[in-house]
């Protein structure tokens, strides 16, 4: 059985792990952020940043102003639903649930429900890669669909040093990388999307206010600005958090990298 890795505990620079950047972020603009909205996913178009919000009878999804924060639509999932990630998809986008073997299709126009369709396993995290949508579901292996039906085509497995990465969470897309949340980490890796090797590791506990360290939940939840090829800025919030963060990530010192 391949050797699986858990970043919180043990992604921690060495010599092996110079090709790696160790990033940190820094904080642009903060806004406020609902402090109930279990946050699971959310991804920008254009002024709009839309979220998906977790757990039974609280599950929705929202759509925000992505300059401000401020809650324009919100609509419920069904009560027996599970929210996860969601993604772009033109038109429409899609949301996963958790453990309900499903994933639904919106209109993003109207936020109306088009469709479900069946889904293989647990739903983490989700983003789209041109014509591809990607999806976690915790574990070491990101499962590649079909935009247009959410079929499974393929899988790619995530390494760091060649050892399998563990608790990938919410994941944004942009042009050949992907950007995962590490559950249950602040820490935030960068994915080549052909190889599956990780390329960088943001350490993100810094950006957790201070005020609010016995109730808020981990971070998770992060999309680029600035269109498909993004411009190097992020949004990013956590589970009850009540900041979302416009950021951009600069190389870290030893002293600027804090493990959790």
């Amino acid at each position: 059985m391949a050797a699986v890795l858990l970043i919180g505990l043990t992604m921690v620079p060495t010599a092996a792990a110079d090709q790696v950047a160790r990033l940190r972020p820094v904080v642009l603009e903060r806004f406020d952020h609902d402090t109930v909205a279990f946050t699971e996913g959310m991804f920008v178009d254009g002024a709009t940043l839309y979220e998906s919000t977790g757990l039974e009878g609280k599950s929705e999804l929202r759509e925000l102003d992505a300059g401000t924060g401020r809650l324009r639509r919100a609509v419920p999932l069904p009560p027996a639903y599970f929210g996860e990630g969601i993604a772009d998809a033109g038109a429409h986008l899609w949301q996963l649930t958790y453990e309900n073997g499903v994933a639904i299709e919106w209109d993003k126009a109207t936020l109306t429900m088009l469709r479900e369709v069946p889904l293989d396993g647990q739903g983490w995290g989700l983003c789209r890669a041109g014509d591809r949508l990607i999806r976690s579901d915790g574990s070491p292996v990101l499962r590649i669909h079909r935009l247009g039906d959410m079929r499974e085509t393929g899988t790619l497995a995530v390494t760091y040093n060649e050892i399998q990465v563990s608790g990938l969470n919410s994941l944004d897309c942009v042009g050949n990388r992907i950007w995962a949340n590490v559950f249950p980490t602040d820490q935030i890796i960068e994915i080549d999307a052909t190889t599956g090797v990780v390329t960088a590791v943001a350490y993100a506990t810094a950006l957790r206010d201070a005020a609010w360290q016995g109730d808020i939940g981990v971070l998770n939840g992060i999309a680029h600005l600035g269109g498909a090829s993004g411009n190097g800025q992020f949004l990013v919030t956590g589970k009850y958090w009540p900041a979302v963060y416009r950021v951009r990530f600069e190389p870290a010192t030893p002293a600027e990298i804090q493990v959790r």
